[in-house]
């Protein structure tokens, strides 16, 4: 027994055309996408799993309009139809990767660098279109490139708000001068890939050993005073078992580490299979096992304040002395009215850049903390939890894709990010 909770757009797996989907609640409470191609047939992929209240999460989010979505995503750049302006934009920088792993979106490893000139011509061409956005340079692995450096002064001086590195930090943790000449550039973020607390996770997932380099990483954008913030891909079944310490990792090593930004896998550049349904990884689902690994209450997520609902959440903490975290975000106080792009870029950099040195103020740190405190607090010992839950073939919901505020240049296009890696799941 099923109901149809609201119509929506995908496209197929097989050849991508669009197509009209639904999405539908089960007995068991489970969301399902489901879509059928007249050339290949009928798909149905789970995006919620029925374990926090589907329609509280939406919060009275408007459904894709009729008529809407039509030729999303293949003649994409940003068009009028599109609800989001661009918070962050990035831009591949090298093919290059000094890793293989097996999960890559970007597919990254073989090819060779984007020329100097065309990366400045890319970054005017993102300031005049997306306005003063937060730039991620990305790839393959952008640290690969002795001018990155160059590329983020370049980046300031042309008009971006904020820059940030994505990186794996296999260079940051083996050369200090390197990470010295980002920060003296002006880089503000870094993007550390960091799949979990274990090595037998980065052998899975990444193909060695990471942890040590993962850890120097950190120490090295800690003493340059480059905020950090961490990205672990979940893979059910290999890490989302230690959701749980690598929060309270994150919590030990603030203020240098910012946050924890989570990443569901979804299916697009390189993956080992074509997942199952019961593999995927959604987006409660993630809540609630980090809820319930890091001892924290599930109903301290929100929604993304920048994107769809159900593109990912964001939590805020205070660090406690012991460690414990204090939420200062819930849900029973959040309404999903948005902000402009400006703001919500305000708001992640915020929460991703490292503050200023100040001097600590006298006083307590206990529950009686006046403002003070609580402002120093605040800046150096807070951390923030958050998720984006990518579309790939199967599950993309062209609903969730005129939201997007994630924006990849490409080939003079501005274009949402799930659009812009979008690749077939399987053979015709």
């Amino acid at each position: 027994m099923k109901t149809t909770v609201r119509k929506t757009r995908s496209v197929c797996p097989v050849c991508l055309k669009n197509l009209p989907s639904v999405l539908t609640r089960r007995n068991d409470g489970r969301i399902w996408l489901e879509k059928t191609c007249p050339a290949h047939g009928c798909f149905e992929v789970p995006v919620w799993q029925g374990l926090m209240d589907f329609d509280r999460w939406l919060l009275e989010t408007e459904p894709l309009p009729p008529g809407c979505g039509l030729n999303c995503p293949g003649d994409c750049g940003i068009c009028p139809e599109h609800e989001s302006g661009t918070c962050c934009a990035l831009l591949e920088v090298t093919r290059r990767c000094n890793l293989h792993c097996r999960y890559c979106f970007a597919d990254g490893g073989a090819g060779e660098d984007l020329p100097l000139e065309d990366c400045r011509a890319a970054v005017r061409e993102i300031v005049r279109q997306c306005g003063q956005p937060l730039l991620q340079l990305s790839g393959g692995e952008p640290t690969l490139r002795d001018d990155l450096p160059e590329l983020v002064r370049y980046a300031k001086e042309a008009g971006c708000s904020y820059t940030q590195v994505n990186t794996n930090g296999i260079r940051l943790a083996e050369d200090r001068t390197y990470a010295k000449r980002l920060a003296d550039a002006g880089l503000d973020i870094v993007f550390l890939q960091f799949d979990g607390t274990r090595d037998d996770i980065y052998r899975t997932l990444r193909g060695r050993d990471l942890l040590d380099f993962k850890l120097e990483a950190i120490r090295a954008c800690s003493e340059q005073r480059i905020g950090v913030t961490l990205v672990p891909t979940v893979v059910r079944g290999v890490n989302d078992d230690n959701l749980g310490e690598i929060v309270k990792l994150a919590a030990r090593l603030a203020p240098g580490v910012r946050g924890v930004h989570f990443q569901p896998v979804s299916y697009f550049g390189r993956y080992p299979t074509a997942p199952e349904s019961g593999d995927r990884y959604t987006l409660d689902m993630l809540m609630t096992d980090i809820a319930d690994q890091a001892r924290i209450r599930v109903e301290s997520f929100m929604p993304s304040r920048c994107d769809h609902p159900l593109c990912g959440f964001h939590a805020s903490f205070l660090i406690e002395p012991d460690g414990e975290l204090k939420a200062l975000s819930s849900i029973t106080h959040s309404s999903h009215s948005r902000g402009c792009a400006r703001d919500n870029r305000e708001y992640v950099a915020r929460h991703w850049r490292r503050a200023p040195e100040e001097a600590v103020p006298a006083g307590s740190f206990s529950d009686e903390m006046d403002f003070d405190t609580f402002l120093y607090r605040l800046r150096h010992r807070s951390l923030t939890l958050s998720a984006m839950a990518f579309q790939d073939a199967m599950n993309l919901n062209i609903e969730r894709l005129h939201r997007c505020s994630l924006h990849v240049y490409d080939g003079g296009k501005i274009k949402p990010f799930c659009a812009a890696y979008l690749s077939r799941m399987c053979g015709d």
